[in-house]
């Protein structure tokens, strides 16, 4: 959809396309560093782990976006060429740095923090071109929840962000199935796209439209027989992709609770904890959240315990608090180092798969042995790591 520019100039433009040639000349492979399996036990107390995870990630992936000030994204890989860490645009996955960006502020205040924050959404404005929109629900809705969280939490606001936000992701209603699709014009109506529209509407104030997006998954997108939340429907024909994702159970959950605190309807909430129980019993392996299989996945493990965190805290649910503690415990015991950071892997419930020498590069292995590039290189992992570490903090921290 065609959203209004919002600021941006054509010489902010050309002086960015400039920037992004000169990076594409000069660019070199950015340091990897020393790699370790036996990782040292580290810090016991759960907030200095987080602040080793947020580390690993700024000083691996977050860079200065086309060389203009006070703009950052996130690498999408590491190691990387300067060409490859800004040449794919990823929007949700930017959406998802700044979200951890507001969870590292909010649990221990610092004016680096805030600025980052700042630097982070300036550099996804920029980099998105023509405004804070695009054609995607999901991508807008996560980007709406950051911002939000980010405006709610530490008072730091993006002037017209959060209303161009809000209003594409209410334009995109489809009355007829009473829901939004996956993007503008598509006939997909999916979870991931449904599931953060409904929560950042519920927060923006639009309870009423947020209830009927629930309503939708629980009716169309709930399998009744494992009672899971499958991917999407093809709309109006029916078709359903019954695929299952940890990060659809999640987003679930997170609306069903958001619901549950703010209409007291005990139906939301029977919901959000009938849905915590079946995902601990189908979706994890000794409460440890089941690992990414490939593409974008490697977010959805962090998405789920962001939720399940939510839940605990909202209403005392104790088996996602459970879940969210032990995931954590995993992804910790089970990291590999990279001068003395943390490295997650994509399966918390694995060490990270690294070959049995250490090097002055970067070397990680697949199950066969041989070198590969892993998910372990992903940003979104990376993320992933944080998050779980970040919502064990506020558990923590909140006595659960």
């Amino acid at each position: 959809m065609d959203r209004r520019n919002g600021g941006i100039g054509r010489r902010a433009v050309l002086f960015a396309a400039g920037g992004a040639i000169a990076l594409t000349t000069l660019a070199q492979p950015t340091h990897t560093g020393l790699i370790t399996r036996r990782a040292s036990a580290g810090p016991a107390e759960c907030g200095k782990r987080a602040d080793l995870a947020e580390q690993a990630v700024v000083e691996r992936h977050v860079r200065t976006l086309w060389g203009l000030p006070q703009r950052q994204l996130g690498a999408l890989e590491w190691p990387a060429s300067l060409v490859e860490q800004f040449g794919r645009w990823c929007y949700w996955w930017q959406a998802h740095l700044l979200d951890c960006a507001v969870d590292a502020a909010h649990r221990a205040r610092t004016t680096e923090r805030i600025e980052r924050i700042g630097a982070v959404a300036r550099g996804i404005r920029t980099r998105n071109i023509t405004g804070w929109t695009n054609r995607y629900y999901d991508d807008m809705a996560w980007l709406a929840l950051a911002l939000e969280r980010a405006d709610r939490l530490l008072d730091v606001r993006f002037g017209d962000a959060l209303p161009d936000l809000r209003a594409a992701l209410l334009e995109g209603w489809n009355p007829t199935v009473g829901a939004v699709p996956w993007r503008s014009g598509d006939d997909y109506y999916n979870t991931p796209a449904v599931g953060p529209t409904g929560i950042a509407l519920a927060r923006l104030g639009e309870l009423a439209r947020a209830e009927q997006l629930a309503e939708f998954l629980h009716a169309r997108l709930r399998d009744r027989d494992s009672g899971l939340i499958l991917d999407g429907v093809h709309e109006p024909d029916g078709r359903l992709d019954r695929t299952v994702h940890t990060y659809c159970q999640g987003v679930v959950i997170g609306l069903e609770t958001e619901l549950a605190v703010r209409t007291g309807a005990d139906e939301h909430h029977r919901r959000a904890a009938e849905l915590v129980a079946v995902t601990r019993r189908r979706l994890t392996a000794g409460g440890v959240i089941a690992g990414a299989a490939g593409d974008d996945s490697g977010l959805f493990m962090g998405i789920l315990t962001r939720y399940l965190a939510e839940t605990a805290l909202a209403t005392g649910d104790t088996v996602a608090a459970d879940i969210v503690h032990a995931s954590a415990r995993a992804a910790w015991d089970n990291r590999a180092e990279v001068d003395g950071l943390p490295l997650f892997g994509a399966d918390w419930s694995r060490p990270v798969p690294v070959l049995d020498y250490e090097g002055t590069a970067l070397q990680l292995t697949g199950s066969s042995g041989a070198p590969t590039v892993t998910l372990s290189r992903h940003l979104s992992v990376q993320l992933s790591g944080w998050m779980v570490l970040e919502a064990d903090y506020r558990l923590t921290a909140a006595g659960l």
